[in-house]
């Protein structure tokens, strides 16, 4: 297993992202790379980082308003990235968050806030059939 963008032994609450998004694509890197990286710009994310794990991983680190938080999970999506049950709930949140806690106690407007998330995205490689055919033909399998 890689070693990840955020080693939370060694880091301090104020450095790890507030949450964790991870998800993965069958599609080619190449194609969804760029189109992550519009969406993001387009919702108004700020990418504090970027790491390439291997050809098969990359990370980022995201800042977005809270207002933002909606437009970042549709545009996600819209990119071809595939999130796993739990950033599916975690988003969720956050849009719920946005939507019924616009105001904060004492009226202090919460759409300013922002909110760090970490995005883990997983490139899987779609086996041909062609290619697997061939694989169980080496290995004597019928």
């Amino acid at each position: 297993m890689p070693a990840t963008l955020w080693n939370y032994r060694e880091s301090t609450p104020q450095d790890a992202p507030a949450v964790v998004l991870r998800g993965f694509s069958h599609q080619d890197r190449r194609v969804i790379l760029p189109a992550l990286d519009k969406a993001v710009e387009a919702c108004g994310c700020w990418v504090l980082e970027r790491r390439n794990l291997s050809d098969a991983q990359v990370e980022l680190v995201l800042e977005v308003q809270l207002s933002g938080v909606f437009d970042l999970y549709t545009a996600l999506v819209t990119a071809g990235v595939e999130l796993n049950r739990a950033s599916h709930a975690a988003l969720t949140e956050l849009c719920t968050l946005r939507r019924h806690h616009a105001l904060g106690e004492a009226g202090v407007l919460l759409y300013g806030r922002m909110v760090t998330l970490g995005l883990e995205v997983n490139f899987v490689a779609e086996v041909e059939e062609d290619d697997a055919a061939c694989s169980m033909a080496a290995a004597g399998v019928a």
